[in-house]
């Protein structure tokens, strides 16, 4: 079997944090190099250790932990979810000095990481009609087929992760025909593109990273939507939105807690939006901003350690 090794910079304090969340998302290990944890030469302890004074000069300063995550389908999304989290650690982490948190991969070179998990990443069905396709594999299409076709480079979101799956039932469930829909956080574009599949008349798909901006354009040109989908590179809270019957965010809880009552000015009243990204942990945090700021929730899904959500928007209601 494969192995990718993820590297997290950290602090002596951070590092337990780090490692319980290499194992949360599914490490089969983890191991912590700190350098204060090998004893000052000249200060020895109750055994006498001895050591090389050229081992401690070699040691990082930094605190790192590394995981070892198996590469298989769901590598891809699980090393961009640790990303996201380590983003989400980083804002909540209560005063506890993180250090820079920096993700390095480490055995597979990140350009043949990015073509190497390719491999495993194979056609699939979400829900009753969509259909998940690698641009670069062969799927015999039946009829009612809504096929989605995605080349997410680096960019989270294939479709395999938990809460990008639950997001994409969601929208089958609630998307109707001329809707206008946001998406926050749009990664790839999967759920961009296949809103628009599913119906919806005009899609904002707003990304802050720029690399994740031209990976998402490239798949809905590819798609065939780019008449009906526009991806920009902006701040949902800063920049550009647009006025939407749906908005769908899976992105972190954090994110979302700060986000949700400025996107009430975006979305309709009684708009749908659908959360996901969330952890279990902080699943309560989310439901205590988004009912603050007028929400109330109208289903619950869960997958494995993830849950999403779908709120309405109860502002201007009678």
């Amino acid at each position: 079997m494969q192995w990718c090794e993820a590297v997290v910079h950290t602090t002596t304090p951070g590092g337990d944090i780090v490692s319980d969340l290499l194992v949360h998302l599914g490490a089969a290990g983890t191991e912590i190099v700190d350098r204060g944890d090998v004893p000052e030469p000249s200060k020895p302890g109750v055994y006498w250790e001895m050591y090389d004074p050229a081992m401690l000069a070699a040691m990082p300063q930094d605190v790192l932990v590394k995981g070892w995550f198996a590469q298989d389908g769901h590598t891809h999304d699980v090393l961009a979810q640790l990303s996201l989290q380590l983003t989400e650690l980083a804002a909540r982490a209560g005063g506890v000095e993180m250090g820079s948190l920096v993700l390095e991969l480490t055995n597979v070179a990140d350009e043949d990481w990015a073509e190497n998990w390719k491999r495993y990443y194979k056609p699939f069905r979400i829900g009753d009609r969509l259909v998940i396709k690698p641009t670069w594999e062969e799927y015999p299409a039946i009829p009612g087929d809504l096929i989605v076709e995605l080349d997410p480079g680096m960019a989270f979101g294939t479709g395999t992760h938990e809460t990008t799956a639950m997001c994409l039932e969601m929208l089958e469930k609630y998307l109707r025909n001329g809707m206008g829909v946001m998406d926050v956080g749009t990664g790839s574009g999967i759920l961009a593109i296949a809103a628009a599949k599913l119906g919806a008349a005009s899609v904002l798909a707003v990304d802050i990273d720029p690399d994740a901006v031209k990976v998402a354009a490239g798949n809905v040109e590819h798609n065939g939507v780019a008449r009906q989908v526009r991806v920009i590179r902006g701040d949902l809270v800063k920049g550009e939105a647009m006025l939407c019957d749906l908005a769908v965010a899976n992105i972190v809880a954090d994110a979302i807690c700060m986000l949700c009552a400025p996107l009430t000015r975006h979305l309709a009243a009684g708009g749908l939006l659908i959360a996901s990204g969330i952890i279990r942990e902080r699943e309560a945090d989310v439901l205590e901003a988004t009912e603050a700021a007028g929400y109330t929730v109208i289903e619950r899904m869960t997958r494995g350690e993830w849950v999403a959500l779908c709120l309405r928007n109860e502002a201007g209601r009678a």
